[in-house]
């Protein structure tokens, strides 16, 4: 697992702005325009594949979209590795590293079983010859991949829709009389061997076979979006009972036979909701945390299952997501560590109705635009992550990420919570390297920079500081950042007469810094947050509730 490298995020207003440029004297920039630029599809219900220029990258990026008049696999010219989508000659025409498969219906196409049963799901009574029977033939029929990932989609998921099976007559009764503890144990256990045993019968007919083997959404942490803050990043990384059964060993450890089985793993961060829910704008910390957390539990890749849909597969109406989400959801996977992205449609919906393909467009523009970085993730490098995708969620602040190769640095940077025409100057830092970037609305930065263009101060300078929850009742969170050394920062609280009603003292040091202040007994109403370093003074609004 690359090494992820703390470092400092912080929005300016336009006083601090000056204010930075007045204390560095002297502020970089670099030009980083695309060499092409998109001018997306107009007609409906086609992708303009040829007027992008032919460009590679050095991930695994698999197309399982529409392919509407393409019999000349033109994605494996413009950014994709592999097909999972077929026209044409194909996959006949293909070699083998450029094929993959989704491989459906692994528990649901061998009759009517308890375990394809999707109110049930039930692991026992399920007749064995006859799924092995069907994932032999399966896999002695499959053509030769470079990658196939079944999708499997037939357990009960949380301990408590477990338990509920205990009352159902279809479970044989020698499980229902065992205790709870033990009848979720038993379940889990006897969950896994069917995973798992998919898997081994793909392998044992295809013993040669070089493919990578994964299971759709069967990851540590499975996707979730409605309570990623809810938990710290620190619990989601340390705290076992964050992951899921099927990638645990029967001692709930992550390992076992069905995550040992697996070579690569395939979250599926689909968007559940349209940019303009108020829970949308968190797309992009959606599908980082994702990302990030699966990373932090296992060193296995990571190919994340992406749409270019709001998330409903049985509704053939669903919308196409928003072209900058489209662009950003191609740029970004690869700054926390993702290893390739697989671009999945659901196969009955193209051609059924008549569709503008723009945001297909704006996906493969993001990957072109990587790929104008390519060399940075190629050989030894460092991705440099000053904030937790789940923090970025709290926060709802900009969003970036950087590599590090040699001397230079690359910087993707975006603002999801921005106005269309609003201004976001954020500083971006790496060491003693420091940077101010100007976003305008949501576009995309993407940008290398020379590490050896150094703005030093000879004091620690305090970027930015941010107070959660807000409003507050008995006491504030506080999070530092930016300082590119160790200094004290003096925090006081002024209530609306200027009077100091708190005072504290708080050490901050390099990179993020974070502290709990417990507040006294208050009036409820505004306040004023003062954080005071020997060279910058920051004040935040802050409402107490008690």
């Amino acid at each position: 697992m690359k090494h992820l490298t703390k470092i400092s995020i912080h929005t300016y207003s336009i006083v601090g702005f000056f204010l930075l440029i007045c204390q560095f004297q002297q502020v970089f920039s670099q030009d980083c325009e695309p060499a092409y630029t998109l001018t997306p599809v107009a007609p409906n219900n086609t992708i303009e594949w040829n007027k992008f220029p032919e460009f590679s990258l050095p991930f695994k990026i698999i197309y399982n979209g529409p392919r509407f008049d393409d019999t000349q696999s033109l994605p494996l010219r413009h950014g994709f590795s592999h097909l999972a989508s077929f026209s044409g000659a194909e996959p006949g025409s293909l070699d083998p590293k450029n094929r993959a498969a989704l491989w459906y219906g692994v528990a649901t196409s061998s009759g009517n079983q308890p375990w394809a049963d999707n109110m049930l799901r039930s692991p026992w009574q399920n007749d064995t010859v006859a799924y092995r029977n069907y994932w032999d033939n399966y896999a002695r029929i499959i053509f030769d991949a470079d990658i196939i990932c079944l999708d499997i989609e037939r357990m009960q998921r949380e301990d408590r829709d477990i338990l509920a099976l205990k009352s159902n007559n279809q479970i044989p009764q020698n499980y229902r009389s065992l205790n709870d503890a033990d009848f979720l144990a038993t379940y889990k256990r006897d969950m896994r061997w069917w995973y798992t045993e998919a898997i081994n019968r793909f392998k044992i007919q295809k013993p040669n076979s070089s493919a990578l083997v994964s299971s759709y959404s069967d990851v540590p942490v499975r996707n979730t979006w409605l309570n990623i803050t809810a938990n710290s990043w620190q619990d989601w990384t340390t705290n076992l009972a964050r992951t899921h059964y099927l990638t645990q060993d029967n001692s709930g450890k992550i390992g076992g036979s069905f995550y040992d089985a697996m070579d690569v793993l395939t979250p599926s961060p689909y968007y559940y909701y349209g940019y303009n829910h108020p829970i949308g704008k968190d797309y992009l910390s959606y599908l980082l945390f994702n990302i990030e957390a699966n990373r932090a539990w296992s060193d296995k890749p990571i190919i994340p299952f992406v749409w270019m849909r709001i998330h409903d597969s049985y509704d053939p109406n669903t919308p196409l997501i928003e072209p900058f989400v489209a662009e950003a959801t191609a740029i970004f996977p690869f700054f926390s560590g993702a290893t390739g992205l697989w671009l999945w449609e659901n196969p009955f919906f193209p051609g059924s109705r008549q569709e503008n393909y723009a945001p297909y467009e704006h996906f493969i523009y993001g990957l072109y635009r990587l790929s104008e970085f390519k060399d940075m993730f190629e050989g030894a490098y460092q991705l440099v992550i000053p904030q937790s995708a789940r923090d970025n969620m709290e926060q709802q602040n900009p969003v970036w990420r950087g590599v590090v190769k040699g001397s230079n640095i690359l910087i993707a940077a975006q603002n999801p919570y921005a106005e269309d025409n609003e201004e976001t100057v954020i500083t971006v830092s790496y060491q003693r390297w420091l940077k101010t970037i100007t976003l305008k609305g949501k576009e995309i930065v993407l940008c290398k920079f020379d590490l050896n263009d150094t703005v030093n101060s000879s004091e620690p300078v305090l970027s930015d500081a941010y107070i959660y929850a807000n409003p507050a009742q008995f006491d504030l969170n506080v999070v530092l950042t930016g300082i590119n050394g160790s200094t004290d920062v003096d925090f006081s609280l002024l209530n609306t007469k200027g009077q100091v009603v708190l005072t504290k003292k708080i050490q901050a040091f390099a990179g993020e810094t974070r502290d709990h202040i417990a507040l006294p007994r208050l009036a409820s109403g505004m306040y004023f947050a003062r954080f005071a370093s020997n060279t910058r003074t920051i004040t935040k609004k802050v409402v107490v509730n008690q």
